[in-house]
């Protein structure tokens, strides 16, 4: 494995998401709720994890994690593929 980075959300919340290199190389977001939801998407192109790490720490400080995760990687033009459940 490679690169991880974690960020959760302010305290009282459980919400974690997460930024990882697979074996194969390719960059991966993990999402996880605390609770009995956790989502993993593989990132389609090359960012640097400055950029990816901005995107993370910007949605899991909002109240909601998810839309504003998912409004970050539109604004940066980034695309992500589903890839686990």
């Amino acid at each position: 494995m490679g690169y991880q980075a974690g960020f959760h959300g302010p305290i009282g919340r459980t919400d974690f998401l997460g930024l990882r290199t697979s074996r194969q190389g390719s960059t991966e977001i993990v999402y996880d709720d605390g609770a009995n939801q956790r989502l993993i998407w593989r990132v389609a192109g090359e960012f640097g994890e400055v950029i990816l790490s901005d995107v993370l720490q910007a949605a899991v400080a909002a109240q909601r994690v998810l839309p504003t995760l998912f409004e970050e990687l539109k604004k940066r033009a980034i695309q992500i593929d589903r890839i686990g459940a």
